[in-house]
């Protein structure tokens, strides 16, 4: 089976060159399955895409766009290179750090018997470090609003470290998914679940960002809270 590991990057200079390297590692103890690396890079004015081609790595690839649109443009243009090629499974990954590769594995078995794997921080055995009390409160109630409203059994839809089948990504209709932000997150998870794939959550740690700044603003939160408020009034109407 063949892996494509995408990670969208946005002045990530700071942090990319130590989690490929990492990457790297767990490449080596997992050889039975094939997993390359592509980077999608919007841009970057600080040089994170240079980087990237100065390290000249294996099975890394780099993709670049020419804005900065959004997380959700970014995961669909990588699939989309990523199916054009014949990758079978699609792991998404932040490229700050805080997903920790030596997780990697664990995602990986899971996407043996499951479509849609997510990384979920706020099941038993998931946990946080280092993160504001702020950011703690936004995910949990992101998670509860979305999964309440729109009647999704899973305890981290705003998660972004999971793995996504290729019968399970060639459903999902690219030109009308909605999210550039981290609603893109519970949309995916939502059409999958609707579509009756295979859905299950494995706990990770996430660890807050040593470098860079967070790409969460304002326009991202009420962007999600809107359209999840949207797909559940939709839903509410059809069941009715």
């Amino acid at each position: 089976m063949r892996y494509l590991i995408v990670i969208p990057t946005y002045n990530e200079r700071e942090s990319i060159s130590g989690l490929l390297q990492r990457i790297d590692q767990i490449r080596a103890k997992e050889s039975a399955r094939k997993i390359d690396i592509l980077i999608v890079d919007d841009n970057s004015p600080d040089g994170t895409a240079k980087l990237v081609e100065s390290l000249a790595m294996a099975e890394v690839h780099l993709l670049h766009r020419a804005i900065k649109s959004g997380l959700g443009p970014a995961y669909l243009a990588g699939f989309t290179w990523g199916l054009e090629r014949g990758y079978d499974f699609f792991l998404e990954m932040d490229a700050d750090g805080s997903h920790l590769p030596e997780e990697l594995s664990a995602m990986f078995a899971a996407s043996d018997h499951a479509d849609l794997v997510i990384g979920s921080r706020w099941i038993p055995g998931g946990s946080v470090v280092n993160w504001p009390w702020q950011r703690q409160v936004i995910s949990r109630f992101g998670t509860w609003y979305a999964s309440r409203l729109l009647r999704l059994p899973y305890k981290d839809l705003t998660s972004g470290f999971r793995v996504i089948s290729r019968r399970a990504m060639e459903s999902l209709p690219f030109k009308e998914i909605q999210s550039k932000g981290y609603g893109f997150q519970v949309e995916i998870a939502m059409r999958l679940h609707d579509s009756k794939f295979a859905l299950t959550e494995v706990p990770i740690t996430f660890v807050e960002r040593e470098f860079g700044r967070s790409k969460m603003t304002g326009s991202i939160v009420i962007e999600a809270w809107r359209n999840v408020t949207l797909w559940g009034l939709q839903r509410l109407v059809h069941r009715r």
